[in-house]
């Protein structure tokens, strides 16, 4: 099949290496593409809404940005109402939340995006019943891949072994012409590619040593309080704290603290609630005052910034392609995995279904690459400037100086200018491109003088006359 994956000649048999959210997006689109696809998960999944040993992060706050909710939409139309449906939480920022970011608090102004916040076990179940309908694809479940199949020039399929079978099982052989490696940031592609004679990718890494802690609570709707559906405390290099309070449906809400590898927030009950106090503003503590503990407390520390270069020249066989968090992971701090791999399921799509151009392994890998590219770098940009980074990106450009001045003077104007805030929140959530901060009318705005502004928790939505 040389170096092609699907314009003149259809693949028989393609192969999906993790049977998460990027996983089953791959699958679905290789449907397409295939005679047929297996997903090959290591763990087996759960017949309800539960959280599922390989997905570490399952018990932490999951937000669907809408730039993949976006993508999320057209690969499986229907899917948004389907969610909304189950209940998961719809929260227009900034109107939603009350927010604290650089030194004061945020406007909450009409919303002009909105963000999905429900569990992720929700989400994933529904993706897993719409993919999985398709007979185009099938499932082996409690398996591990545990090497490559072929040569430096191609890849004939994976090896995979029952899991938990121990060294005296023997690996069995499941042929593929095309295998896509969707098994998170933990991914042993790299030294399986290494094993038959092919080259692993150049690794970068950005690492802000963020550490966090997750906790449920139950509260009930306060009217006289705040109309506020959560709270959000945006850390930075001088406050580098941070807290996220948001409902996850039926009166739960996800608490989450986030701090630096030198005093990261405690798993134990007292001192969840205690790290509470070091935040610039009590409104947080207050809250979990009132408010009605539903779990235990979780910590997750592995969220530095890893990226494998599959995208460069290399002595790399065709029919092997990277992606989702095998490809590009990041500070989970942002949000952004789950848009990031429906976003990298349309580049794929596009990208295989584009006839003016051959679809080669390489070609398709750099359009992979490039889905993640600018969540890469909102995550590494922001990561970089936190007290303590390490990585082996940490170098800057002659150009990254001026850029740098500009970008802290929209951060300093977000918050109180609505010009400024709306095409701020689009990049963040992935629905606009940079250069949509370069717009004339933001452009006045960002080097206008900044407006005060608020000084004390924005509580109550603004009317449509402020």
């Amino acid at each position: 099949m040389a170096d092609q994956l699907g314009n003149d000649r259809r693949t028989r048999h393609a192969v999906v290496i993790g049977g998460g959210l990027a996983g089953l997006l791959a699958a679905r689109v290789l449907a397409e593409h295939a005679e047929r696809v297996t997903v090959v998960e290591r763990d087996r999944y759960p017949e309800g809404p539960d959280a599922r040993p390989g997905v570490p992060q399952a018990r932490h706050l999951h937000v669907l940005l809408e730039g993949g909710q976006r993508a999320l939409e057209s690969l499986l139309p229907g899917f948004l109402d389907e969610l909304g449906e189950l209940g998961a939480p719809r929260v227009g920022m900034p109107q939603d939340l009350v927010q604290w970011a650089n030194g004061s608090w945020i406007r909450r102004s009409r919303a002009t995006t909105h963000l999905y916040t429900g569990a992720r076990p929700q989400l994933d179940r529904l993706a897993r019943h719409r993919v999985l309908a398709d007979p185009r694809i099938e499932t082996v479940e409690g398996a591990e891949v545990v090497g490559l199949v072929g040569d430096s020039a191609r890849v004939r399929g994976v090896r995979l072994r029952e899991r938990g079978a121990g060294a005296e099982k023997e690996a069995r052989t499941l042929d593929a012409d095309l295998v896509v490696d969707a098994s998170g940031r933990g991914s042993k592609a790299p030294d399986w590619l290494a094993a038959i004679g092919a080259e692993a990718p150049h690794e970068e890494l950005l690492d802000s040593g963020l550490a966090y802690a997750t906790r449920i609570y139950r509260s009930e709707e306060d009217p006289e309080r705040t109309d506020a559906l959560g709270y959000y405390v945006v850390p930075n290099p001088r406050q580098v704290y941070g807290a996220v309070v948001l409902p996850i449906g039926e009166g739960r809400h996800l608490v989450t603290f986030s701090g630096l590898r030198d005093d990261p927030p405690p798993t134990d009950e007292a001192g969840f609630e205690e790290y509470a106090k070091r935040l610039p503003h009590p409104l947080v503590s207050e809250w979990l005052a009132r408010a009605e503990p539903d779990s235990p407390v979780f910590g997750f520390r592995k969220t530095a910034n890893l990226r494998r270069r599959y995208d460069r020249p290399g002595r790399r066989p065709a029919g092997f392609l990277a992606m989702g968090d095998a490809l590009a992971t990041f500070n989970p701090i942002y949000g952004q995995g789950m848009a990031v791999a429906a976003l990298s399921a349309v580049a794929l799509r596009d990208a295989l279904g584009d006839r003016r151009k051959t679809p080669s392994t390489r070609r398709v890998q750099r359009a992979l690459f490039d889905a993640s590219a600018f969540a890469w770098d909102i995550s590494t940009g922001a990561d970089k400037k936190m007290p303590g980074v390490t990585g082996n990106i940490l170098g800057t450009r002659v150009t990254d100086k001026p850029t740098s001045w500009y970008f802290d003077r929209i951060q300093e104007r977000y918050m109180s200018d609505p010009v400024v805030g709306a095409p701020f929140r689009a990049v963040l959530t992935l629905t606009e491109p940079a250069t949509a901060l370069f717009a004339p009318e933001v452009v006045r705005a960002v080097l206008a003088p900044v407006r005060e502004g608020l000084h004390e928790p924005a509580m109550w939505r603004e009317t449509p006359e402020d």
